[in-house]
């Protein structure tokens, strides 16, 4: 079930709500949490022991971390290596099993051919979240979770479990205990919902709909023009896409009482790639940062090691996104920039005109999307073959106009028009006395229609995070 889907919108979500509001605030939490596993199930119903598991694991290994003394150290290890052993088993084992294969087909030994896993729903996110909740309780920064149904309900909350934001535990502990839901939170969760989902339905839809049928031509025969339309309709489509949902969730959360963190912030407004990484999926760079970045020393030790210690974030960061060397290798492309950003690189660039930096900005994302998007090494290097224009810029078999309508010409409008911070500029008039909520309402009404009319007339409707 995701957020965009008929079922939810039509069923789940306004029952949830009216079951939500109707029940007194002592058996909330209860609801809610039969909420999130009723909605884990629908999607992954063999996989909801394993998410009740993880639960029961991290409320006694955060026990057993608080009642430590001597002994939190060892407890810490042992939790943290078990949400890391479940996350590296169901979504690493193919990708290992594959490039071990790939050893034995060298040296002439048979294939492995074990039964391929089942990638859970959510896992990356609610591992992460977990960990984090088990260092907290480690460093002091977060109480201890003494009531196991009210712990269950941070791991598994609904709004946030399949696409993030990455939610720490500090962040919500009193509001998991004691929240208030007034009139102005609740439209303001409405509104922010309904934008979340005109961004994924109306923008992100059309233009990977377009994206898809463009990767999806012959690599020998893919030239210049259908290759970068390809890849900046995809580079707006995992925008809106991703951030629709980190809209929706944060939607959600204030429905239910819930602030939740901020994930994106423009991030392609950025004018380097140190600056697109504090703007892009921020609940990851923050997790990032302070339970891999520091704990390896950080920027507090000598250049080549802070040179080892980015790289070795963003190796691992790719690889959270997917078990393929295409994120490896993303990952490896945004660590080695933000690398040399921190040199002389970095200082030149500083100094030159913001068109340029901008420019620098989204050429370097744009040809990291590629490998982020393609299927294999070889269709994203065929793919960098045709942006080169070595292989001509048009093609009479797969001429571009095939591929553009007035939907995607005017979602790939208002993809570059919303990539810039026009809504926060007319933010406040949306927020002044009567008039400001005609306006609210009618554009929130506008993007409902348009919504349900999306829903209504197709069947492409993608969840680009499901993979990770």
């Amino acid at each position: 079930m995701i957020f965009s889907s008929t079922v939810f919108l039509f069923g789940f979500l306004p029952c949830i709500l009216l079951c939500y509001y109707a029940v007194p605030f002592r058996l909330k939490n209860i609801l809610l949490l039969f909420a999130s596993l009723l909605f884990y199930a629908w999607g992954e119903l063999a996989y909801t022991l394993l998410m009740i598991a993880s639960i029961v694991w991290n409320y006694f290994l955060g026990r057993l971390i608080d009642r430590g003394h001597g002994n939190k150290k060892i407890a810490l290890v042992f939790g943290v290596t078990g949400n890391l052993l479940l996350l590296g088993y169901f979504k690493y084992s193919n990708f290992i099993i594959e490039n071990i294969n790939v050893l034995f087909s060298v040296i002439g030994l048979s294939a492995l051919q074990p039964d391929p896993v089942h990638l859970p729903l959510g896992i990356s996110f609610f591992t992460f979240q977990a960990i984090s909740y088990l260092v907290d309780v480690y460093r002091g920064e977060s109480k201890c979770q003494k009531n196991l149904l009210t712990l269950g309900l941070y791991i598994s909350m609904f709004p946030q479990l399949i696409a993030g934001p990455i939610v720490r535990y500090g962040t919500v502990a009193r509001q998991l205990v004691r929240r208030t839901i007034t009139f102005v939170q609740m439209e303001k969760g409405v509104l922010r919902f309904v934008y979340g989902l005109a961004k994924k339905l109306l923008i992100a839809n059309p233009l990977g709909e377009m994206a898809d049928a463009l990767f999806a031509l012959p690599a020998d025969q893919l030239t210049a023009f259908p290759a970068w339309l390809a890849i900046i309709a995809y580079s707006l489509q995992i925008y809106f896409d991703f951030s629709g949902y980190s809209d929706m969730a944060i939607g959600l959360g204030l429905m239910l009482g819930f602030t939740f963190p901020e994930n994106f912030n423009y991030p392609y407004i950025a004018r380097s790639i140190r600056d697109f990484w504090r703007r892009w999926h921020m609940s990851l760079t923050a997790w990032l940062r302070d339970y891999l970045y520091i704990p390896l020393g950080g920027s507090r030790v000598a250049a080549p090691r802070i040179a080892f210690n980015l790289i070795t974030v963003f190796l691992l960061c790719g690889l959270w996104h997917g078990a393929s060397w295409n994120f490896i290798i993303w990952g490896g492309w945004h660590g080695a920039f933000i690398i040399l950003e921190r040199g002389s690189f970095g200082r030149v660039l500083y100094k030159l005109p913001a068109y340029f930096q901008h420019f620098y900005l989204l050429l370097v994302v744009t040809i990291g999307w590629v490998f982020f998007r393609s299927e294999s090494l070889a269709q994203a290097l065929s793919l960098l073959q045709a942006l080169s224009g070595f292989q001509g810029w048009t093609n009479d078999l797969y001429p571009v106009q095939l591929y553009l309508s007035g939907e995607t010409l005017m979602a790939g409008l208002a993809g570059c028009v919303l990539s810039m911070p026009i809504f926060q500029m007319i933010k406040a008039r949306l927020e002044e006395g009567v008039q400001g909520f005609v306006i609210r309402l009618s554009l929130m009404s506008l993007l409902l229609y348009g919504s349900f009319m999306k829903i209504s007339s197709g069947t492409y409707n993608p969840f680009l995070y499901f993979r990770f």
